[in-house]
């Protein structure tokens, strides 16, 4: 593709990301590319993210200096105007981030000359009992020290809500969705409902939603699954539930998952990719599901996910398992499969193991 608009989302607390960014601005300028920084989440930069975007003349590419949390802040600008991404890894244990700062500008220099491959990542939307705020008090404790959080999300005028079915809201969640306590001293009681069936009522400190790419954040950390962010699907996980049944459940893409809040609750918190975004009252509810729209991400060579989960979670062999011989090799196979089974997605091996 040509490259006409990039727009720069940069964690300016890194020097590495700082130099990646004068890289960056050095390539478009040689090839009279429009280069902006946006970032919705500044305290001077436009209220949100449709204004972000156009201030910054709708950038057909997105580029995000960082980790995975400046990886998301992309993500969710680029998503809106579906535009592509490419994430430079400057992070230490994430997932979503594959090309290095040394490889930016041969990065820039392949998607400019359309030797890419788009990765396709389900997101998550939302529909709500009502629109979703965030009471003043709750407000100014959060942005103590922090500055600026994000607004609550905007009601689509394009689709249609009624008390039942609920009031749809402009969401894009990459990673998940949680609904949790406020206060350390009172759990969330929540009514879980897949495919509009009552499930379970859990009294927790949190209970999340998370797709296949976002069960290696908040979900994993809460003893959820790791799920292929090639599969769809949606990964519902408690957190810390007052209950004997504590596992995450995998349910199919179609298939929504509904948190009602109980009665006697307390209030509780919905975070959006990790970002406070409104306050639950008992009775309120929210519905989580598939969104539409997916993220288009740049992948410049083959996802070797699994090679990264082994890497990342410093995964070691059990002792046990190879006191008496050797340690399993690295790479299953280096041969070209068999006719019936050249349709699986096997990972390229790498010439050294091949012998060459």
């Amino acid at each position: 593709m040509t490259v006409n608009r990039v727009g720069l989302v940069v964690h300016g607390g890194r020097a590495e990301a700082v130099e990646a960014a004068r890289v960056v601005r050095a390539w478009c300028e040689e090839h009279a590319v429009r280069c902006t920084d946006i970032d919705a989440w500044h305290d001077e930069g436009p209220p949100d993210d449709r204004a972000e975007l156009a201030a910054a003349g709708h950038p057909d590419l997105i580029v995000t200096l960082g980790g995975d949390g400046t990886f998301l802040r992309g993500a969710r600008l680029a998503v809106e105007d579906e535009a592509l991404v490419l994430g430079v890894d400057l992070g230490r244990v994430g997932f979503l981030t594959d090309v290095s700062a040394e490889d930016v500008r041969a990065a820039l220099d392949a998607v400019h000359e359309g030797r890419f491959e788009v990765d396709s990542r389900m997101l998550l939307a939302l529909r709500a009992s009502r629109r979703l705020e965030v009471p003043k008090d709750v407000a100014d404790w959060v942005e103590y020290g922090r500055g600026r959080m994000m607004p609550p999300p905007p009601v689509r005028p394009d689709l249609q809500g009624d008390g039942e079915w609920g009031t749809p809201l402009s969401v894009t969640a990459l990673n998940d969705i949680v609904v949790e306590k406020l206060t350390r001293d009172r759990q969330v009681s929540v009514g879980v409902y897949l495919c509009g069936r009552l499930l379970a009522a859990y009294s927790a400190d949190a209970l999340l939603v998370a797709t296949p790419t976002g069960s290696t954040a908040y979900s994993f950390a809460a003893g959820g699954p790791v799920v292929s962010p090639r599969a769809d699907a949606l990964v519902f996980t408690p957190v810390a539930p007052h209950m004997a049944f504590n596992r995450s459940i995998v349910a199919a893409a179609d298939e929504p998952v509904a948190l009602r809040i109980l009665e006697r609750s307390g209030q509780a918190a919905v975070s959006i990719d990790g970002q406070l975004r409104g306050v639950l009252d008992p009775g309120d509810w929210i519905a989580v599901y598939a969104a539409p729209r997916r993220l288009r991400a740049v992948r410049l060579a083959p996802m070797d996910f699994y090679g990264r989960l082994r890497e990342r979670m410093n995964l070691t062999d059990a002792p046990a398992a190879v006191a008496d011989g050797c340690p399993p090799r690295l790479w299953s196979v280096s041969t070209p499969p068999p006719a019936d089974i050249a349709h699986l997605a096997m990972l390229p091996v790498p010439d050294r193991v091949r012998g060459r």
